[in-house]
């Protein structure tokens, strides 16, 4: 929106000609969602206390979490709003991928609103239907692959990349659409699975993301994606800017939501920026690097899938408890430091993730 006044402008004040550059918007759409989610944090908080949106504590986790009942959930809205506000203001409206990212955000935002609101509203513990859920996401996530499938001008937008090799390559033709819906609803279900402890999913969802903005940077430049060997995707570097207001409105989250949390952010943030993450990392091709990066979010969901399907044919038990972040916590570790030794290790499959733009 901002981009289409300063082009405007520019025609008299020539110096409006430096919104042109995506790295600018990037780092204006860090700072202004940033400034939405700690200028109105305090507000919506305050708001959730008022509606009584108090976060049920389940009866048999670790009991040091007892404490957090009735703390205020639901705040993944400032989050989308944060993001939804910035991306708006700093990005090129006329891109398609904009659209995207934000319909995908939208969809699965209101999977998780609707959640959240029969958990704590209706004070059904099942909260919606899991059928409902998964119809519901994969709608959102079917639209949006045939979507882009639709939209790919050449192979290289539907070629599967393996990282680390230079030449190894995999068309996926219309199975782009199966892989596209897996990876936006499976990183969705993965971020909120992960969101059990205070800080625990927002931090390597803003590391990540910043991974992310790197690669839809190169991915877009003609010049840096021959150089590199990875695709050429025109358009995706405006995706830089989407992920520039996802770091800031989770590091705005980040300010209420470190321990001890003032509010949680609830389904309607963890699955709306697990499925912005995953359909960012389908347009840029880093499937694979997504699942690198997004290491801890795997394992919690490995841990789930383990613990289910060990207890359903063994009658045991893998872990004291899953996700994995609380077996930890049963076997005496404090929650900030189990949340920040996944910090670290979220840190770590970053840095490996940002290597395979060189080692090839």
């Amino acid at each position: 929106m901002l981009l289409w006044l300063a082009d405007y402008l520019a025609q008299y004040y020539k110096a409006f000609h430096v919104f042109n550059y995506l790295t600018l918007r990037a780092m204006l759409s860090v700072l202004t969602s940033l400034a939405i989610a700690i200028w109105f944090g305090p507000t919506m908080i305050e708001y959730l206390r008022t509606l009584k949106f108090g976060q049920p504590i389940r009866s048999d986790g670790p009991q040091t979490h007892q404490v957090k009942s009735g703390t205020p959930t639901m705040g993944g809205a400032l989050i989308l709003v944060s993001i939804g506000v910035s991306t708006l203001l700093w990005s090129n409206l006329a891109n398609p991928y904009v659209w995207i990212v934000l319909g995908v955000m939208v969809v699965f935002g209101a999977v998780g609103w609707v959640d959240d609101f029969r958990k704590i509203v209706k004070k059904d513990p099942e909260g919606l239907p899991a059928r409902w859920k998964y119809l519901w996401q994969s709608v959102g996530g079917l639209a949006a692959a045939v979507t882009l499938y639709w939209l790919a001008k050449t192979p290289a937008e539907t070629t599967l990349i393996f990282p680390f090799f230079k030449d190894l390559i995999l068309p996926l033709g219309v199975f782009y659409i199966l892989l596209t819906y897996l990876v936006i609803v499976g990183t969705s279900n993965a971020v909120n699975l992960t969101d059990g402890l205070d800080g625990l999913a927002i931090m390597p969802t803003v590391m990540v993301a910043g991974a992310l903005a790197i690669f839809a940077y190169l991915t877009g430049n003609i010049k840096f994606a021959e150089y590199l060997h990875i695709p050429y995707v025109a358009g995706s570097g405006e995706l830089i800017v989407i992920c520039g207001s996802i770091i800031g409105a989770g590091l705005g989250f980040l300010w209420f939501n470190a321990y001890p949390a003032e509010v949680f952010m609830g389904d309607v943030g963890a699955l709306a920026l697990g499925a912005v993450l995953g359909v960012i990392a389908v347009i840029v091709r880093q499937e694979i690097v997504l699942f690198i990066m997004g290491g801890v979010f795997v394992m919690e969901t490995v841990s789930v899938m383990l613990q289910v399907g060990s207890f359903k044919l063994r009658g045991k038990r893998v872990f004291r408890m899953a996700p994995i972040h609380h077996h930890y916590e049963l076997k005496g570790w404090p929650e900030t430091k189990v949340v920040i030794r996944f910090w670290i290790i979220s840190f770590m499959l970053v840095l490996l993730g940002l290597t395979t733009l060189k080692i090839r």
